[in-house]
């Protein structure tokens, strides 16, 4: 009868993981769709970039509304909103490479299928092995403060090299936060699939962005 019990909890638990998983991948795609829809627009309106007070206003306002209706169908509602606006502060920026360099379009796509592998790679990786990364996640909370604050020294300073090694630390903790959060679903660490999507779309944002701001500075041709 305890066997039974217990492995009645177990398929549960795998179940459980199953669905997060599923869910959030789904939602994942969703979001994504919605924030390339939401750049494609900014980018046709030719809107300029909100600044960067009015983006981390926006972006921290929203995502603590996700969070605190997470449990919710709000919050699916907010996760839309929240990723439609980043796709929208996308646009401008994806505008300037266009217009800034003649192989903008190349740097663009580059970014965009460099993303797109490490992801998958990653994401893959993490849920074939099966390995628990979240021994990795004080470094990567520690690694991003640490980065956050150089790249605020790097804009007002105006240090492109500081600029450079910020987009190089972002590439290298963006997919340190995918193995982590891929990681964290399979293992029951996360079991909102809400906050997870959350999770994978900011650290596919900046992975792309740091992508591109590489590929600009050593690839981009006037």
């Amino acid at each position: 009868m305890r066997v039974n019990t217990v492995t009645s909890r177990s398929t549960q638990s795998v179940l459980a993981t199953n669905r997060v998983l599923r869910n959030t991948y789904f939602l994942l795609s969703l979001t994504l769709l919605f924030s390339a829809a939401m750049a494609g627009v900014s980018m046709m309106l030719n809107l300029p970039h909100p600044g960067m007070l009015i983006t981390f206003v926006g972006y921290f306002g929203l995502l603590f509304l996700t969070t605190k209706f997470r449990n919710s169908a709000l919050g699916i509602l907010f996760v839309f909103m929240l990723t439609g606006f980043m796709g929208m502060t996308l646009g401008p920026i994806i505008n300037m490479y266009l217009n800034a360099f003649s192989n903008g379009h190349e740097l663009v796509m580059t970014a965009l299928g460099g993303t797109g592998v490490i992801f998958l790679g990653l994401s893959g990786y993490a849920l074939t092995s099966k390995k628990d990364f979240s021994f990795i996640g004080g470094f990567l909370m520690i690694g991003i403060l640490v980065a956050f604050l150089a790249s605020l020294g790097a804009l007002f300073f105006n240090i492109p090299a500081l600029s450079l090694a910020v987009s190089a630390m972002f590439i290298l903790l963006m997919s340190g936060m995918i193995l982590y959060e891929t990681s964290a679903i399979i293992h029951g660490g996360e079991t909102n699939y809400i906050m997870a999507t959350v999770s994978l779309y900011v650290s596919i944002y900046n992975l792309f962005l740091s992508l591109l701001q590489l590929l600009g500075v050593f690839a981009g041709e006037d």
